[in-house]
């Protein structure tokens, strides 16, 4: 089992600056719960949502792992009294969840760490699809080991017609990649949750300008395409990327996680995180395009369903008139929106 030290420094998602960044968007607050005994330590970090729907009055609330990953984690503990440790945290955070009126929790866990191996049973844990990663640690040249034969020649290719790369760690700004983002989020119609605003790229500079890596892929003095990644602990995250339309040809975006491979292994970092598909299904396009980095590393990613009070939530769903079956979670939200 892996051990943290109490601020959870092995990865960015625990961090409780991170669901700072997304306060606004999943119109909560980000809160911290933590529980100490004899026998160890457990954190969880969420985000608490109102819910715009209220019974007799009263306004419940429910949880939802900020953007990524998340979900409890245990911190330190006897390894022999690991499972009493996580019943103890299961009965201290029904107690919150019944004094603070949390209805149900929604749990995307780090497919990384493998908390869900800890805490799936206490969430009904969900195997949904894989994520993939980059290993630097255990291979002397990852590109070789990691790549696929058709990656390793579309970034030949793009290097062979000029493109060339520029690596900026802590920048002081992020004008010139929200303007590259912006139009790969038109290009793609994208949903409004993935235009983050000014003041989202502000945040990340404010909270995490230490953890801010951006890669520029560059032809002929012009900027073409740029990656914005997080780098803390020993991981590297592929957060956000983008293309101008006219150098797609040049396929660009190969080049970026060519360069944030090479920069991860001179630096000391054991893995590159790239995440999953947008869908479930191991054709979705973008799964495919990031199998090319992540020929040997895959993590199961699950999530976790909570209904902490039964009987609110019926009463929410009744209130709504939808079934509470439905397999959008939580029911209750799946007409009046977020």
């Amino acid at each position: 089992m892996v051990r943290f030290n109490e601020e959870c420094k092995i990865d960015i998602y625990f961090d409780d600056h991170y669901g700072k960044l997304y306060e606004r968007f999943d119109r909560g607050i980000a809160e911290t719960f933590y529980y100490r005994s004899d026998h160890g330590i457990i954190k969880h970090h969420f985000i608490k949502r109102a819910i715009p729907v209220t019974i007799g009055g009263e306004t419940y609330y429910d949880l939802v792992t900020p953007y990524g990953y998340g979900g409890p984690v245990i911190v330190d503990c006897d390894e022999e009294m690991k499972s009493k440790l996580i019943i103890q945290f299961y009965d201290s955070f029904s107690e919150y969840c019944r004094d603070n009126k949390i209805v149900s929790e929604f749990v995307r866990f780090h497919p990384i760490i493998n908390n869900a191996a800890d805490f799936g049973s206490l969430y009904n844990a969900v195997n949904i699809r894989k994520t993939l990663g980059t290993n630097l640690k255990d291979y002397e040249d990852p590109i070789q080991s990691e790549f696929s034969q058709s990656c390793r020649k579309n970034i030949r290719k793009a290097l062979n017609k000029g493109v060339t790369f520029e690596v900026v760690q802590r920048p002081e700004h992020l004008r010139e990649f929200k303007n590259i983002y912006y139009s790969t989020m038109d290009r793609n119609q994208a949903s409004d949750y993935y235009y983050f605003d000014d003041q989202y790229f502000d945040d990340i500079l404010s909270r995490f300008r230490e953890n801010v890596v951006v890669v520029k892929a560059n032809l002929e003095g012009n900027v073409i395409a740029q990656g914005l990644y997080f780098a803390y602990g020993k991981y590297i995250h592929i957060h956000l990327s983008g293309t101008l339309d006219e150098y797609l040809h040049l396929s660009p975006a190969y080049v970026l996680r060519y360069a944030i491979a090479l920069w991860g292994k001179e630096n000391g970092f054991e893995l590159i995180h790239h995440g999953g598909g947008r869908s479930n299904s191991e054709e979705d396009g973008l799964y495919r395009f990031k199998k090319g980095f992540a020929m040997r590393t895959q993590f199961d990613f699950y999530t976790g369903k909570k209904i902490w009070n039964k009987a609110i939530y019926d009463l929410l769903c009744e209130t709504v008139g939808v079934d509470h079956s439905n397999d959008f979670f939580p029911a209750y939200r799946g007409r009046r929106g977020e």
